[in-house]
């Protein structure tokens, strides 16, 4: 994958250094037992880090996490820069941001989207902001614990540069091209809230299961994004393996979650839809919610 001499995006935030929650808090490791006792997330494999867990929650658990554990807490700034140590991540990162931006203004343009009736005329661009252990959002107060995130109550994405070595280290995700499908799965939960594709639901399935459909079309929407860009960041079959196998790493099942409580879809699934629109570059072969069989899926 090849980011010099890409445009790089200008909506782009530094927000620096956060000191931490304030006084609406919650430590992260009583978020994990919490969101574990109350069936968020399910029973995940020992050791798995807390980062990563989080990186797979749809985006209304998110926000209602969000809001119920962290809406009262403030977070307090110690300066600094996010970039300032993490600056090739950074720089990486508004590369893929700059290159999504041109992929989905194309695709909202020709018209090559589901079809759930709230298209808005153009694409809007999100604003990705950088962060160090902490940040305010329209979510609420959030840590870097929690991993990369789309907040929908104020369409931004956010990510601690850091989590790019998390990803290596303790999720066994390396590479540029699975970093950029973190981001291209961010920008995919974005491209649901405008069309219209987060809030769906199909008769006699629970939150878990359409959370399942909303996850594999942000997978999808990341696949469509890599196909157009293909020739651009000369995206080669290496680095298709890079992003299959960080779709594989955080599939439901590779997690050790019990089949009941599938939020994301198995790896298997994951790397399908993943590919479909890979090979696809066509956002409509991304409608999940179209799959009236939830098994089919």
């Amino acid at each position: 994958m090849r980011t010099e001499g890409q445009r790089r995006s200008d909506n782009f935030d530094d927000r620096g250094r956060g000191a931490g929650g304030g006084g609406g808090g919650v430590p992260a490791g009583i978020l994990f037992a919490l969101i574990r006792t109350i069936g968020l997330r399910g029973v995940v494999i020992v050791g798995v880090l807390l980062a990563g867990v989080f990186f797979l929650a749809p985006p209304s658990i998110k926000q209602l996490v969000f809001g119920s554990l962290f809406g009262g807490g403030e977070v307090q700034s110690s300066g600094g820069s996010a970039c300032e140590t993490q600056g090739q991540a950074c720089d990486f990162s508004r590369a893929v941001l700059g290159s999504t931006e041109d992929v989905w203004a194309s695709q909202f343009q020709q018209n090559r989207l589901p079809n759930y009736g709230a298209r808005p005329a153009a694409y809007t661009d999100p604003t990705l902001v950088v962060f160090t252990n902490a940040v305010q959002t329209g979510c609420g107060a959030a840590q870097s614990d929690m991993g990369p995130f789309y907040c929908p109550a104020d369409h931004n994405l956010y990510v601690d540069p850091s989590f790019y070595q998390v990803m290596e280290q303790r999720l066994h995700a390396p590479g540029d091209f699975a970093q950029a499908y973190v981001i291209a799965h961010e920008v995919g939960h974005h491209v649901q809230s405008l069309i219209g594709a987060t809030n769906l639901s199909l008769p006699g399935e629970n939150q878990n299961q359409t959370s399942v459909r909303v996850e594999l079309q942000a997978d999808c929407f990341a696949g469509v994004w890599g196909h157009t860009a293909q020739a651009q960041l000369a995206i080669d079959e290496a680095d298709l393996r890079e992003a299959l196998n960080a779709a594989h790493s955080i599939g439901d099942d590779t997690l050790g979650a019990r089949e009941s409580q599938y939020t994301h879809g198995t790896s298997a699934q994951r790397m399908t839809w993943f590919r479909r629109g890979f090979d696809s570059g066509d956002a409509r072969n991304c409608d999940t919610f179209a799959v009236r069989d939830y098994r089919q899926l």
